[in-house]
């Protein structure tokens, strides 16, 4: 029973009854190894791949991890903006100073606005609302109603415009 148990610790007993040989055949051939090689390459390249690519959705999930805070800032920056177009002018000197700040935090944690007026639409970037005829060329947006932004490269809230149906009658 006390052999076995050192038997065990060893690594020599894999099952009861059956002894493990830990020696490999010098009489592996060149085809054989060749086989074992490539395939130790491949699952090398793989093991590094899946390292790369770990790597790389780590950085993104980090990278858009703040998106719905960010949707809520959103929110307070349409009121202010609609709070600018107040006719106080020192109630709207102070709001100008909020606003800019707002767009400099924003823009510091890789949020920008998408610039929509006089555009072409795109419906990646915009949602259109309204078509309206207009002495401008079919497709081009006449008004932002509400704002769009990205953070980083990719599209958080698409930009509500009004897009010109051309000058059909």
């Amino acid at each position: 029973m006390e052999d076995e148990t050192k038997d065990r610790q060893e690594g020599i007993v894999i099952d009861e009854g059956t002894e493990r040989n830990d020696q490999v055949s010098p009489e592996v051939t060149r085809e054989e190894y060749d086989e074992l090689y490539g395939k130790y390459l491949r699952l090398a390249a793989d093991f590094d791949n899946y390292r790369k690519r770990s790597a790389r959705d780590q950085e993104r999930i980090i990278q858009f991890a703040n998106e719905r805070f960010a949707l809520e800032i959103l929110d307070v920056l349409d009121n202010f903006e609609r709070a600018l177009k107040a006719d106080d002018a020192d109630l709207r000197a102070g709001l100008v100073q909020i606003h800019k700040l707002f767009l400099s935090v924003l823009e510091r944690n890789g949020i920008t606005q998408i610039r929509s007026e006089d555009a072409p639409f795109d419906p990646e970037k915009h949602e259109a609302i309204a078509y309206l005829p207009s002495q401008k060329e079919e497709g081009i947006i006449l008004d932002e109603v509400c704002r769009g932004y990205c953070m980083h490269d990719k599209v958080i809230r698409c930009a509500k415009v009004a897009v010109s149906k051309g000058n059909k009658q």
